[in-house]
């Protein structure tokens, strides 16, 4: 039997290798590669691709399983979720998070100016900006929820902060997000997180549908 933290571990491995663009929607996962990869013998990698499959993160082709991708209507619905969960978890975190709770959301919004001119930097980044909201609404359900969401993020194949002009239109509206919890206004730290990830939405489908001219 699988040491429960190696299966973690090689879990973990293989989404953040989803997650940075080492492999991509489409491509195929062999047990032997990742395990040669990652420094991990085959049967955590093996429980961990089952894992991810029953998870919808990898589909199979044939015998083979390769990492799933999302169409136009799945992608909707991931962000309408998404908007719906982020917003409650802005609602309260402006309800419950602590003084030092706020102080790094603005430390984070502060160092991450740095970084306009580096979407893949940004794009880590603005992960970890989201993961501190998550924590600081002090709801353990909810953050579960919205690590599965994360999760199902990683099948992007490319980050909204690529486009023109995202990444400052980012930060600008982190601004507003943190403004209104360090307020404590939870409908206001709702709202802008809504409209953020809804700016987010409509960037990715520009994002796509430029891609779909682009081939034809």
């Amino acid at each position: 039997m699988t040491d429960p933290k190696t299966q973690r571990d090689a879990y973990a491995l293989i989404l953040e290798a989803i997650d940075s663009g080492i492999y991509k929607p489409g491509d195929r996962l062999v047990e032997s590669e990742l395990a040669d990869r990652f420094g991990v013998s085959r049967t955590p990698i093996r429980e961990a691709l089952q894992r991810m499959e029953t998870q919808s993160l990898l589909s199979r082709d044939g015998r083979s399983l390769i990492v799933a991708s999302l169409d136009h209507n799945q992608l909707a619905e991931l962000y309408v979720v998404r908007g719906e969960l982020e917003g409650l978890a802005a609602r309260l975190a402006a309800k419950h998070a602590t003084r030092e709770e706020v102080r790094v959301l603005r430390d984070m919004l502060e160092a991450d100016r740095a970084l306009v001119s580096d979407p893949q930097a940004l794009s880590r980044a603005n992960r970890r900006f989201h993961r501190q909201i998550h924590l600081a609404s002090h709801n353990r359900f909810l953050v579960q929820q919205l690590d599965l969401v994360h999760r199902s993020m990683a099948l992007l194949a490319s980050t909204s902060l690529s486009a023109e002009g995202r990444s400052k239109g980012t930060l600008e509206e982190h601004e507003a997000i943190v403004r209104a919890i360090e307020a404590g206004n939870g409908e206001a730290a709702d709202a802008a997180l809504r409209e953020h990830i809804s700016r987010a939405f409509m960037t990715r489908l520009r994002l796509d549908a430029a891609k779909v001219q682009a081939a034809e």
